[in-house]
């Protein structure tokens, strides 16, 4: 009796599991209405605003076990989500509705997805060791290939022509053709552990890779070699990476609670490290993404919440509660309006932060700010300290007491002359 009823059980499991995969395939494709189509909000029957939190927030529901990535797509209309469930959801921005479903191909979690741009594509990437391309419109599978190692992460170039993923056990970066998945390049042993993270830089010159042996790494793709090798001083795994639009800066998360950004075109990280944010995350942190012009950081945690960051003072004006379980993953429009937010919780969230600078909490922190004052990290002893935001990091790098330690560097001019130039002068020190 016990079996059958056990039997019977799992039956109506699975119809229950077919109903809702049946009704996702009906739902319409919208990707390419125009902004300001369709109908009404008011005959929207998807998720709804909320103000559960301090701004507001709709809440996605349609996988059945935990979400692993969360991403705008299209334009910003849409956001494509992937699950410990096997499958890959498309949904509308507006509605909060779930347009597409993506699933019947991958037989273990879909660990990252990634959009293709200029063509109406994307990219999964799964512990059953397949990278899969699908086509948006139709939901068809377009190609797939199968890699060696299971596959953690994956993202794709700026121009829609290569793929890059990472595998596991092999510590390898495999970086692809978009068009079919051929292999291209395959970086063995990049790493001494398991990589959790793989960027193109916006650029598309090289690859970014972070991993469980806290080093950052740079694979040139021209060079085809690794031209960069940054030991982080996370005391912890490094679980994420992200650039902002013109890859002068990286930014890393760590399960040691904190985040670091490094100016890669500055290169003042290869002695003084990255600087690290104030006032970290509780937990560790499993996602960042900054804002193209690096004005706007986002991340999400282990501690169940999202929070925004204002690189430029290193500090965090802003924190989004909500989740009931670990923040997987975070994706920002390109107007910084909205946040993406996935969860171990099974949720996918859209937070509206675009009145965020209307928030008492944020007011204040912003306070301290509008004097024109930006704090940067002395590059000699590390330590913070302030200057007006008219001048920038290139003329002063040093705090005040480094340079007053520091032999002067201000020579005499030399004689008048009886034309004087204004290029002769004496050469003014970073006092």
């Amino acid at each position: 009796m016990y079996t059958y009823l056990r039997r019977l059980h799992g039956l109506l499991s699975s119809f229950r599991v077919l109903l809702e995969i049946t009704w996702l395939k009906l739902e319409p494709v919208v990707v390419q209405q125009p902004p300001g189509g369709g109908g009404s909000p008011q005959e929207d029957e998807g998720a709804e605003w909320s103000e559960e939190s301090q701004v507001p927030v709709k809440v996605l529901h349609a996988h059945s076990a935990d979400v692993t990535a969360a991403r705008f797509c299209c334009s910003d209309r849409s956001i494509l989500s992937c699950s410990l469930d096997g499958s890959a959801i498309l949904w509308d921005v507006d509605s909060g509705r779930p347009l597409r479903l993506f699933a019947g191909v991958h037989s273990r979690t879909v660990t990252e997805c990634a959009l293709i741009p200029n063509n109406n594509r994307m990219v999964t990437v799964s512990w059953d060791r397949k990278m899969v391309a699908w086509d948006l419109e139709t939901g068809r599978v377009l190609w797939e290939t199968e890699l060696d190692g299971l596959l953690t992460s994956c993202s794709c170039s700026s121009d829609g022509r290569l793929l890059v993923c990472a595998a596991e056990p092999q510590d390898t970066v495999y970086v692809c053709g978009a068009s079919g998945g051929q292999t291209l390049h395959r970086i063995s042993n990049h790493h001494s552990s398991t990589i959790t993270r793989v960027r193109f830089d916006p650029p598309d010159q090289r690859v970014a890779s972070v991993s469980a042996d806290r080093t950052i790494k740079l694979w040139d793709l021209q060079a085809k070699r690794t031209t960069m090798s940054i030991c982080s001083n996370h005391s912890n795994v490094i679980s994420s990476c992200c650039f902002n639009g013109n890859g002068h800066f990286l930014c890393t998360a760590s399960w040691d609670k904190t985040l670091k950004l490094w100016d890669l075109q500055g290169g003042q990280f290869r002695s003084n490290g990255g600087a690290a944010l104030q006032r970290s995350h509780e937990g560790s942190v499993s996602c960042c993404v900054l804002s193209a012009d690096a004005d706007l950081l986002v991340s999400g945690s282990y501690d169940r919440t999202v929070a925004l960051w204002d690189p430029s003072s290193l500090r965090r004006t802003l924190v989004l509660r909500g989740h009931s379980d670990w923040v997987t993953d975070v994706s920002l429009s390109a107007d910084r309006k909205l946040v993406v937010s996935s969860s171990k919780d099974g949720s996918v969230r859209l937070w509206d932060v675009q009145n965020v600078e209307q928030i008492p909490e944020v007011m204040q922190i912003k306070s301290g700010e509008g004097t024109g004052v930006q704090i940067l990290k002395c590059e000699e002893c590390g330590r913070p300290f302030p200057v007006s935001r008219l001048l920038t990091s290139d003329l002063l790098t040093r705090c005040v007491f480094c340079r007053l330690k520091a032999p002067p560097t201000f020579r005499l001019q030399p004689p008048p002359s009886p034309c004087p130039s204004p290029l002769i002068g004496g050469e003014r020190s970073d006092v």
